[in-house]
């Protein structure tokens, strides 16, 4: 890769937003002890001396890393005062698209540098699942809070299916990073358990919330969302649009539809045959996920 000065041409005036943005969270009564804030608040200033045309060349991998952490910590406390607050209905759909798209913006980034290498490659596999988590589990959470608002939910049912399809796509996304571990007759673990959870894309305990925020986020899809189609067609599909064409409040939103029932009964499935097998005893409970599958088989039928 190049070298830094030039090499992130449109670094700097990120740098400058997210300056802004950490400027008006502690104008605003912003906690200015809270640890995330001051983490991201010591990593910006660290960012922006890299920067500065007088320093030593730095790698640009190494500015794009440092640049994802500091969005990373400045939106999870914001992303923590929603929760806090309970995604008030005034604000809270402005403020989730708004995150997103921030947390969007690292993998803008690295696609407009225009480098010949995969963006795990240049932000880590760590950092990018962390991106894609985030997102997914923000919807999930949002979703959570606003599907037991009967009124906004008869009102907004569209843009709550669509919610749910970002956020779904986001967690699968997530846990499509890592190749999962191929067993081999000839080679010889010594803890089967583990190798078992690495065969399966198990790699930590946010990939097993992963599987259950999707399918819990299916389940609502197919339990909330079916009956909106008429006569011999009820919906299960949640169909998005172009990006660049769309004005929904979801940043991102995916081109592709995506089946609640199939993918809801394959990862929850996935999930409790983990949880029962390998971390059987480790504390994962599969009550809600096996009712969900019970309901995916029985609204097939």
């Amino acid at each position: 890769m190049a070298e830094a000065g030039g090499a992130v041409p449109g670094l700097r005036p990120r740098l400058a937003a997210l300056g802004r943005r950490l400027a008006a969270l502690r104008a605003a009564g912003g906690d200015g002890d809270d640890a995330f804030l001051v983490k991201g608040s010591a990593t910006l200033e660290r960012l922006k001396d890299l920067c500065k045309e007088e320093k030593e060349k730095t790698y640009p991998s190494k500015l794009l890393q440092l640049y994802t952490q500091a969005v990373l910590d400045i939106t999870y406390f914001e992303e923590n005062q929603l929760v806090d607050e309970d995604f008030p209905e005034d604000y809270s759909l402005r403020k989730v698209k708004e995150l997103i798209c921030i947390l969007s913006e690292p993998e803008d980034l690295v696609k407009e540098c225009n480098v010949n290498e995969e963006c795990t490659s240049i932000l880590g596999t760590e950092l990018i699942e962390c991106l894609y988590w985030r997102k997914g589990a923000l919807l999930y959470m949002y979703c959570h809070t606003v599907k037991e608002r009967s009124d906004w939910l008869r009102k907004n049912i569209d843009l709550f299916e669509k919610c749910l399809n970002d956020g779904v796509h986001y967690l699968m996304k997530m846990l499509s990073f890592r190749c999962p571990l191929q067993l081999d007759e000839d080679v010889s673990f010594q803890d089967k358990d583990t190798a078992r959870l690495l065969s399966e894309g198990v790699f930590s305990d946010t990939h097993l919330l992963a599987m259950m925020y999707s399918g819990e986020m299916c389940y609502w899809g197919l339990k909330h969302c079916r009956e909106r189609g008429s006569g011999e067609g009820k919906q299960e599909r949640c169909e998005t649009t172009n990006p660049a064409s769309s004005s929904d409040p979801c940043c991102r939103s995916q081109s592709a539809s995506l089946g609640f029932r199939a993918a809801g009964k394959n990862i929850l499935t996935k999930y409790v045959a983990v949880c029962e097998g390998p971390l059987k005893g480790q504390g994962w409970n599969t009550t809600s996920a096996r009712q969900m599958l019970c309901y995916f088989r029985k609204s097939h039928s």
